[in-house]
């Protein structure tokens, strides 16, 4: 085993879980998960069958990712985020077969207690603030607050918000990269 669980982690039989990656106390990963190398799933964390984690995500302490969500590289999932599955749930009737797929793309930060509703996706290296309620896709490099969340602002891959000259040019003061904003989009024109 090139990757530790804790001793009170249940880990199903017919999963991948990749080198480096940690898993904290009373986690539990369903069959049919995919989990890529150096991960850290935080305590209470649970993976549904066939749900998919790139590289170096971190999932912060209570967060439940079901069938259906998919998680790029580098991605940060904050404490006690909700991701749902199914978009009008009761209890009397099944919809398994209605599943929507939820997709957070790569470097996207979800903030503590945020909601994401099924069937969107989040853009590379957007920001979703604490406590939002985010009902429809984002843009790459958005910065999302509020319920229902809305668009605020701009985000640099380094976490900080993009504050756009004349030009529409901005750099972040932590990585240097240059970004442009052109026709309400958001381009890192340094970032490989």
């Amino acid at each position: 085993m090139d990757y530790f669980a804790h001793p009170t982690a249940v880990i199903d039989p017919d999963v991948e879980i990749g080198t480096g990656t940690r898993i904290w106390h009373f986690c539990h990963v369903m069959p049919g998960a995919v989990i890529g190398r150096d991960c850290t799933l935080g305590q209470n964390v649970f993976v549904g069958n066939g749900v998919q984690i790139g590289h170096g995500v971190k999932v912060q302490n209570n967060v439940s990712l079901y069938a259906g969500v998919v998680v790029e590289d580098q991605v940060f999932l904050g404490p006690s985020c909700v991701l749902t599955n199914v978009i009008n749930p009761r209890a009397p009737f099944e919809r398994k077969n209605e599943f929507r797929t939820t997709l957070i793309k790569r470097g996207a930060t979800i903030g503590a207690n945020a909601t994401l509703l099924c069937g969107i996706t989040l853009g590379e290296w957007c920001f979703v603030g604490a406590g939002a309620v985010v009902t429809r896709d984002v843009p790459d490099y958005a910065l999302i607050m509020g319920n229902p969340g809305r668009q605020t602002g701009w985000m640099s891959r380094g976490g900080h918000t993009l504050q756009f000259d004349s030009d529409q040019q901005a750099f972040c003061p932590t990585t240097g990269d240059h970004y442009r904003l052109d026709n309400g989009r958001v381009t890192c024109l340094t970032a490989s």
